[in-house]
């Protein structure tokens, strides 16, 4: 059950609600249900994080997802509204391929990876969804992608070149 929520709060951040799901325990009485949320918080700045929630109730578990995606938040490194540089984020079997694009292209991925790149204001980029299907593992190997990002800033100083040197 997949559904793509946008609601926007006082504190500026982007909340997408990439996936709810109920699941339910049989016990003596009958049928107890219980949900999971996951959700991607993003300020469309460079800043973004995903949380998993679980719950009795929908709205307790979209809110424990939104409060660990706020704690689990990082910057992504962005150069006109795409990424640096190509790479590649695993996660036990799921892995994601993103890539930049030019400008104009806009955002070329599915669900997930497109819920990710939303909430971090990447406005152009090709990604790829390689392997498992499942979309919490499928989240966090975008995140490891967007984790393994180089930041241009740093990778100048490290080498003792300017901005404008690097970038050309």
């Amino acid at each position: 059950m997949d559904r793509s929520r946008k609601e926007d709060r006082n504190d500026g951040y982007v909340e997408k609600l990439i996936k709810l799901n109920r699941v339910s325990k049989v016990v003596k009485g009958g049928r107890r249900y219980s949900f999971s949320a996951l959700v991607v918080v993003g300020d469309q700045k460079g800043k973004v994080g995903y949380g998993f929630g679980k719950a009795n109730d929908v709205t307790d578990a979209i809110r424990k997802a939104v409060d660990r995606a706020k704690e689990s938040m990082i910057v992504v490194p962005m150069k006109n509204g795409t990424i640096p540089h190509e790479c590649i984020g695993n996660f036990k079997s799921a892995s994601v391929l993103i890539r930049p694009a030019v400008p104009g292209t806009g955002v070329i991925a599915g669900g997930a990876v497109r819920a990710l790149c939303d909430a971090a204001g990447i406005t152009d980029i090709l990604g790829k969804s390689l392997g498992s299907k499942n979309t919490v593992n499928t989240v966090k190997a975008a995140f490891d992608a967007f984790e393994h990002l180089f930041d241009a800033r740093v990778m100048a100083k490290n080498r003792g070149k300017s901005l404008k040197e690097m970038w050309g």
